[in-house]
């Protein structure tokens, strides 16, 4: 192509040149007197004189010959002038046919083939087909998402001018005139690809559309694939959801990656997070197209190729009991929230041998089959509302909580390390504490006190006086009060077992949490400096789980799974990922994201604490028993959190069996109540679900519900008083 413009520059500079060369040579060649007036008085008769005097007569001599005159050169004859002029158009003639032959010489000859390959490409052209996702297994190969047949109306590019057949389709399928058309013209899957006019279309319309072929032509109906959920909502936010592909996922494609307009992509869990392998690869066609876009022959064809299927450490059986067990317990009466315990809650279910998620859930929920071919603004308006509760936030992974007593495991942890604490050592606990001599009461739990009690009995009975102790223990020892330790010793020993900080599981969204620090409060209450200063209720208000402290669900389930086997393992959903044939492409590796430094005596002090909790308190030992679970092989703790204005949120943490721990249940439910009464049910159901599914007991899976977007309003304005 340079060559080729190379040669018209230079055919172009030589024809200017010719040009030029012609009219000097014209210009010197002219003749001098063309067009030169002469004066009236050197005519002479125009040249002729005569003999006769004027007295001659007519009869005289003989009458001499007419002469010519010599006094000016004789002028060129007419041909002479002619012929310079015909030269000079021969020469220009001959500049631009040479012009043309140059130019034609570079296109046929230096650039041929440059055209040849772009004559080709305007004479094929690529079209994309979509390609099946992949299914999604649990880990026992329960498929969870499937795929099913689609009804898809598809029409040429060339209907997008007919506005009388875009005005039909659009009264037909109930979709704007102006989406209709900005569908039909959008080429991004290739020129003469037939665009997605509507998915999931109704069979009464594809009906009309085909009876009515002379109203509607170049328009088709296609047979697609869409996803499937045979058990509608369970475990929908771990795999998320599909929807169609927007202009920004559009422009910022990862390497590797091909997504036509009008393909369905991840958009949320699992669909997201693995888009790349779930979505497959298209398929092509080349075809030849007139010059009007429209196909005429397809030369070749590559069929889709199905995404892989990816395999899930969920459990689909442990799964099902989670999700209706929140449903159960938070709106048992046609889905409307506020007919039972709490208005929200999730659980998490984590095999602590290697940190695959059994179950996953978070209540109020969703169906992902609202989200095919795109979400309604009435159903997004409903799910935005304040009364549906933010049924698409993974509570889970996202939602952030005062950990309440479940916290004093590893602050208790921190006072054994620094010999706040011991196996001798005991506290004397009235209801009430100001061990500041403020007058600043923190009331415990119990307002009528536990009397005197250790360490174990501390944890076991949850008494907030002797954590509201080694609170203040921490405070005074700390540099900025003249001890000797860091200020943030407490803080440093919880953040060992991952709080304040993402886990890392495979799913978009996961909250951090926080550990409350004086550098942390001085910032985020910079423009208020009074406030900003580190106090000593700010730590006796931690060590209980209150305060600023926050924490996720599933960083609860990870650091008791820590708790039990002396390893953070890093939380995943992935089990394994099979290619179209069924071969096993890739396995997920367990992977140890810590070991807290921790001495073994001392963990050993804990365990037998939580184990305590469920061995010596009445009211959980009792629970424990009412799901089938002997005591004596749990270990757990209940916790209360006090939020501002609201009633309290109920936690429960427990693992099993504690002689060879298998699994760790997190879970909490806002404004549920107390820990003991309403949240170690739910955890003490989960986890004998967790243990039946294990030993093959448990097999059965059910169809959940996505929430309703309706609730009424909550018995309580306000804490009811701590149980725990």
């Amino acid at each position: 192509m340079i060559a080729a413009l190379i040669a018209a520059a230079v055919a172009l500079v030589v024809a200017i040149a010719v040009i030029a060369v012609v009219f000097v040579v014209r210009g010197r060649t002219k003749t001098p007197y063309a067009g030169q007036k002469k004066d009236v008085r050197s005519v002479g008769n125009v040249g002729v004189h005569s003999t006769l005097g004027a007295g001659s007569r007519a009869g005289g001599k003989s009458m001499a010959a007419p002469r010519v005159s010599s006094s000016q050169p004789s002028s060129r004859t007419p041909s002479e002038g002619l012929t310079s002029r015909f030269a000079a158009m021969g020469v220009l003639a001959a500049a631009i046919f040479g012009s043309l032959g140059v130019r034609l010489w570079s296109m046929q000859v230096m650039a041929g083939e440059s055209y040849k390959s772009e004559a080709q490409k305007n004479k094929y052209t690529t079209m994309y087909t979509p390609a099946p996702r992949g299914y999604i297994y649990d880990a026992d190969g329960v498929a969870i998402v499937k795929n099913r047949p689609s009804l898809t109306v598809v029409a040429d590019a060339s209907v997008a001018d007919d506005r009388d057949v875009v005005q039909r389709l659009s009264a037909v399928l109930g979709v704007p005139y102006n989406v209709v058309r900005q569908r039909i013209q959008d080429a991004t899957a290739g020129a003469q690809s037939q665009r997605v006019v509507a998915s999931d279309v109704r069979l009464r319309d594809v009906a009309f559309i085909s009876e009515h072929t002379e109203a509607f032509p170049h328009v088709y109906i296609q047979t697609r694939t869409v996803r499937s959920y045979p058990y509608g909502a369970l475990a929908a936010h771990a795999v998320g959801y599909t929807g169609p592909v927007t202009d920004g996922q559009m422009k910022n494609v990862v390497d590797g990656r091909k997504i036509a307009s009008g393909d369905d992509v991840g958009q949320g869990g699992i669909e997201k997070w693995y888009d790349d392998l779930l979505a497959g690869d298209h398929g092509l066609q080349t075809v030849v197209a007139d010059t009007n876009g429209n196909v005429i022959e397809i030369t070749s064809e590559t069929q889709p190729t199905r995404g892989s299927d990816v395999y899930l450490t969920l459990k689909a059986p442990v799964q099902y009991v989670a999700d209706k067990a929140l449903a159960a317990l938070i709106a048992p009466k046609d889905g409307t929230i506020g007919t039972g315990k709490g208005c929200a809650g999730a659980a998490v279910v984590m095999d602590v041998r290697d940190g695959g998620i059994v179950a996953l859930s978070s209540y109020p929920t969703f169906s992902p089959e609202t989200f095919i071919g795109g979400i309604s603004q009435e159903t997004w308006d409903l799910f935005s509302t304040k009364e549906s509760y933010e049924p698409l936030l993974n509570r889970a992974i996202s939602g952030r909580y005062p950990a309440a007593s479940t916290y004093k495991a590893f602050t208790g942890l921190a006072a054994l390390a620094y010999g706040f604490a011991d196996t001798k050592k005991t506290w004397t606990c009235t209801g009430s504490w100001d061990g500041f001599g403020s007058g600043d009461w923190q009331d415990c739990w119990n307002h009528n006190g536990h009397g005197t009690i250790d360490f174990r009995g501390g944890i076991v009975q949850s008494c907030d006086t002797v954590f509201y102790d080694i609170g203040k223990a921490f405070f005074e020892a700390g540099k900025t009060q003249g001890g000797s330790l860091s200020d943030t010793a407490m803080q440093e020993e919880i953040e060992k077992y991952g709080f304040g900080k993402t886990c890392g599981i495979d799913l978009e969204a996961e909250e951090a949490g926080r550990v409350p620090t004086p550098a942390w409060r001085a910032e985020h209450f910079k423009d208020y400096p009074m406030e900003g200063a580190w106090k000593g209720g700010y730590m006796t208000n931690m060590v209980i789980g209150q305060g600023d402290v926050l924490v996720t669900p599933l960083q609860i389930a990870v650091s008791y799974g820590a708790l039990a086997t002396g390893d953070l393992m890093k939380p995943h959903l992935l089990k394994e990922v099979r290619n179209a044939e069924g071969d096993v492409a890739a396995t997920f590796e367990p992977q140890v994201i810590g070991t807290p430094d921790v001495k073994p005596e001392n963990l050993a002090i804990v365990r037998d604490a939580l184990n305590g909790v469920a061995t010596d308190n009445a009211d959980t030992s009792a629970t424990l028993i009412r799901f089938g679970l002997d005591p004596a092989k749990v270990a757990c703790k209940t916790g209360t959190g006090e939020v501002a204005n609201k009633e309290d949120y109920a936690f429960f943490a427990c693992y099993a069996p504690i002689d060879d721990p298998k699994y760790v249940v997190a879970c909490v439910v806002e404004q549920g109540g107390g820990g003991s009464a309403v949240g170690a049910p739910l955890g003490a159901e989960i986890l004998a679900a967790a243990l039946a599914a294990d030993s093959g007991e448990l097999v059965d899976v059910g169809a959940v519900a996505g929430s309703t977007g309706k609730s009424q309003e909550l018995a309580g304005s306000g804490s009811s008083g701590r149980t725990d």
